[in-house]
């Protein structure tokens, strides 16, 4: 019997699938010009990074002025401060650790050695006038067969006998001293507990300037060194130094100057007086 709902059953054909489009991929050969133009652009690219932006960034040294432009100079001149810096506080902490530190009283001991020689200098430019051994405030006695003494009227300074010899030649000294010239600068600055402080002389190649710097009291850490047409050097560095001064000659047309920072836990202030051959004094 029949099912009505019975249909015939027509065999299943498998549709047919579209082929996928095969794709040609056509490499590039690589020759030998090739490779070469293409490191030699890579090379390029590196060097003018190097040159642009590295060098200014890292070691301060800007050739083509883009560094200054892009404030990547002065950072990399910081970064070469503080490297000094900590190089030197390293320097010294090895020093103190071998040897002990020179006490303060060494210093203040030369000096009074040098003012000693001074006034002997003087003494014995007024025995010389005056015929007396060195060191003696008395003249010499006359020859036995001189009637009379020397004359004191030609002895430079008079000497009284209530007198100090030594306290009249510092005051000989002092007169005869000339009188030193006037500051053509001067700045100061409070440093807290950590702050550092840059102040630099325009000057040309040969040019010399005269400083003095004190740290009124306190003691500050600093390096003076010079940048300028792609070139930088240190002159000299210190650490714990209460002042200083001398002169500065330029190694290179450049900025020639100082840089301080206070290490230590109190506030100091720091004083700069500078004289001589310089264009300008660029400070904050």
């Amino acid at each position: 019997m029949t099912n009505r709902f019975d249909t015939p059953k027509a065999p299943l054909r498998a549709e047919p699938r579209p082929q996928a489009a095969t794709q040609h991929v056509q490499s590039v050969p690589a020759t030998p010009g090739g490779l070469i133009r293409s490191t030699l652009i890579a090379a390029g690219a590196a060097g003018a990074v190097l040159v642009l932006f590295w060098l200014p960034a890292e070691y301060g040294i800007d050739p083509t002025g883009v560094g200054a432009l892009t404030g990547l100079t002065e950072m990399g001149e910081i970064k070469q401060q503080l490297s000094a810096e900590a190089e030197a506080d390293a320097q010294a902490a090895a020093a103190s650790a071998v040897a002990p530190a020179i006490p303060t009283a060494a210093v203040v001991s030369e000096e009074v050695l040098q003012r000693l020689d001074r006034i002997d200098a003087q003494l014995a430019t007024l025995a010389t006038a005056i015929g007396a051994p060195v060191g003696t405030a008395e003249p010499a006695p006359a020859p036995e067969s001189a009637p009379e003494p020397a004359p004191v009227a030609e002895v430079p300074v008079a000497l009284t006998p209530d007198s100090d010899p030594v306290e009249a030649a510092v005051a000989e000294a002092t007169e005869a001293a000339p009188a030193a010239s006037e500051w053509r600068d001067e700045v100061r600055y409070t440093l807290a507990p950590g702050d550092g402080i840059e102040v630099k002389l325009v000057m040309e190649e040969g040019q010399v300037a005269r400083f003095a710097w004190s740290a009124n009291g306190g003691v500050v850490n600093y390096d003076t060194h010079a940048d300028g047409g792609g070139q930088s050097i240190s002159y000299e560095q210190g650490r714990a130094v209460p002042e200083q001064e001398g002169e500065l000659v330029a190694a290179f047309t450049g900025n020639h100057g100082w840089f301080w920072r206070n290490r230590t836990d109190a506030p100091v202030t720091l004083t700069l007086r500078t004289a001589g051959q310089y264009a300008e004094m660029r400070a904050p």
